[in-house]
């Protein structure tokens, strides 16, 4: 087995070693002042399938969608296959599966972006209603973006942002990332009290959090 490459060592006043495989398949150590090279590359090997299993993540991608009949499409978390009918009308209709006219393979693109992008807007905000009801955190706007990899974002004038992408994943995941949005309108950086309010709101916040860092990759690709 090759020697991993450390491409980074970060050492501060923390008290545990974080090993972080970064978008770009880099290796990235976090650590102690004052711990030895010798006992990080130590750990580095102990963890070595690990982190290769994870840089294998990162590289590799899912196959582009070619929009044929019973290819698999996400919403909520669960695939529907997709099935196309005849006709010429542009609309996409939900039901056992996504439904698509002939007429609008063409487009099927744009229109499925848009369809994903509505069903965010009324899923996010329903949820964000709820959650700015139940914790007293309310923001001045909520806006849907098209954003990749940034998934929720707080202003400072209190406005959320939230990918439509994320209404490819379950519902406790889009709770995750609006809950974590909310809590940033009373404390704008990742504090320990930060996460410790996120982790009254939601006592899983990290099972749901590792859930988004192992799976962004399938929210990427539409």
């Amino acid at each position: 087995m090759d020697k991993i490459k450390i491409d980074t060592i970060i050492r501060s006043r923390r008290k545990t070693i974080a090993l972080v495989v970064t978008r770009d398949a880099t290796l990235v150590i976090r650590a102690p002042f004052h711990t030895p090279t010798e006992y990080i590359e130590g750990i580095v090997n102990k963890n070595s399938r690990w982190i290769q299993q994870k840089m294998a993540q990162v590289v590799s991608k899912p196959p582009k969608k070619e929009f044929v009949n019973g290819e698999g499409l996400l919403f909520l978390g669960k695939t529907y296959r997709l099935q196309v009918i005849p006709g010429s009308a542009d609309n996409i209709e939900l039901r056992d599966k996504i439904y698509v006219s002939e007429g609008a393979l063409p487009f099927i693109d744009h229109l499925l972006a848009q369809w994903y992008r509505n069903q965010a807007s009324k899923k996010i905000r329903e949820r964000c209603a709820w959650y700015a009801k139940k914790t007293g955190y309310e923001p001045r706007s909520i806006r849907i973006t098209n954003a990749r990899k940034r998934w929720g974002s707080c202003g400072s004038k209190g406005t959320l942002n939230f990918s439509w992408r994320l209404v490819l994943a379950p519902l406790e995941i889009i709770d995750y990332v609006i809950v974590h949005e909310l809590v940033h309108l009373d404390q704008p950086n990742h504090s320990k009290l930060f996460w410790n309010k996120l982790r009254i709101i939601l006592p899983d916040y990290e099972k749901r959090k590792n859930w988004l860092k192992d799976n962004e990759k399938l929210l990427e690709t539409y």
